[in-house]
């Protein structure tokens, strides 16, 4: 979860709703874990809760118990999410190959397409272009599985499979992402349309935050 905010929290504007969303569950869950360790790592709970922001109390064994996470999810909800960081880890691992090959530095420097089956096609469709920052890659686009090429890989889930390959893009200087925009803005050449956005605009939107 970390990893994938890593985006919107260095690269969007600062009072963005998505970057404030992101900081606010990011505080509610530090706010709840530091007080589920203190009774296992007691020196590290108490050193954490000195640089908690807030008003807080000298000590976390003086403290109830946080209730600011104490969320309802859905059933239906909480498999979709299941079956996403499945996809995940998928992409991950081949990831990792290509990394160990040489092919790429960095998660960012590669782009990846998913073959599946339409279930789980439909599923990934709704995150949109949210899916490429879930996958930590330049562009993750997702097609039918009959569409898949002999070259793609199995994805070690049902109905999925995958072709990951290096980025021919150029790579923008400020988010890292390898975009086909990156040179189009004449006053930023070094920017991608979307940090371009961030940087001179009103600021991306982001609908899943």
């Amino acid at each position: 979860y970390l990893d994938i905010l890593k985006d919107r929290m260095y690269t969007m504007q600062r009072h963005s709703d998505a970057r404030r969303s992101a900081q606010t569950v990011m505080y509610r869950v530090v706010e709840a874990l530091v007080r589920w360790l203190a009774p296992i790592l007691s020196f590290t709970a108490e050193e954490l809760w000195r640089y908690l922001p807030g008003r807080h109390g000298a000590s976390v064994f003086c403290e109830e118990w946080y209730t600011g996470v104490d969320v309802e999810i859905d059933s239906a909800r909480a498999e979709r999410w299941r079956r996403i960081i499945g996809v995940r880890d998928a992409v991950s691992r081949q990831l990792e190959q290509l990394r160990t090959a040489g092919a790429i530095g960095a998660s960012l420097d590669a782009e990846v397409d998913i073959y599946c089956n339409s279930e789980l096609k439909a599923v990934l469709d709704g995150l949109e272009d949210e899916l490429r920052f879930v996958c930590i890659t330049s562009y993750a686009n997702v097609y039918v599985d009959s569409d898949r090429p002999n070259t793609a890989a199995a994805g070690g889930l049902d109905g999925l499979w995958l072709q990951v390959s290096a980025s021919g893009h150029a790579k923008c200087s400020r988010c890292w992402h390898h975009r086909a925009d990156v040179g189009r803005n004449a006053e930023h050449p070094e920017l991608c349309g979307r940090c371009v956005e961030n940087v001179t605009g009103a600021g991306e939107v982001r609908k899943h935050a």
